[in-house]
C-alpha cells in the first residue's frame, strides 16, 4: 500500500507513465478515503479473479503530509527493457535519479517522493550510451 497526496496525478504516474492498470476502486464516503488497486497489464485478469498481487495506492481526502516512513520506502519494479522503459519515463517527463549504467538498475520518483527501483528482467543489458555516462540526480 502507497499513501498518495494528489490520486488524478498518482494515476497518471502510476498508469498513463508506468503501464499499470486499475483493477478494482473502493471508495469509503464515512472513512474519507478511496482505495485503487492496480497491476501489471498482464496479471490485470489474475488480480482482478483471484488475490494476485496488487498496488494499492490509498487516498485519504483530507489533506495530510507523508514523509518517507509514512507513505513507503521503495519498490522495485522488473521490466522487459530497461533502457526503453527509461527513455519512455523520461519522455514523460520523470526524472531518472539513478540511470541504469549497468544495464540491470534504475532509480526513479513517484509524484509522492516514493523511489521506485527498475530491474532488468533476466540478465543485465550491455552497457550503452547515454545511460553508461549517465550522472545521478537527486536522491532515490
Amino acid at each position: 500500500m502507497v499513501r498518495v497526496s494528489d490520486l488524478d496525478a498518482s494515476l497518471d504516474f502510476y498508469c498513463d507513465k508506468m503501464g499499470l492498470v486499475e483493477t478494482k476502486r473502493l471508495v469509503s464516503e464515512a472513512g474519507r478515503y478511496t482505495l485503487v488497486y492496480l497491476a501489471a497489464q498482464g496479471d490485470m485478469l489474475t488480480a482482478q479473479e483471484t488475490e494476485a498481487p496488487t498496488l494499492e495506492l490509498t487516498w485519504n481526502w483530507d489533506p495530510e503530509t507523508y514523509s518517507g516512513g509514512r507513505n513507503f520506502g521503495h519498490m522495485a519494479y522488473e521490466v522487459e527493457d530497461i533502457y526503453a522503459t527509461c527513455q519512455g519515463l523520461m519522455d514523460a517527463g520523470i526524472t531518472i535519479n539513478r540511470p541504469p549504467r549497468d544495464g540491470f538498475m534504475a532509480f526513479f520518483k513517484s509524484p509522492d517522493g516514493i523511489s521506485f527501483e527498475l530491474i532488468q528482467k533476466g540478465e543485465s543489458l550491455t552497457p550503452a550510451e547515454p545511460w553508461a555516462s549517465m550522472e545521478n540526480t537527486g536522491t532515490w
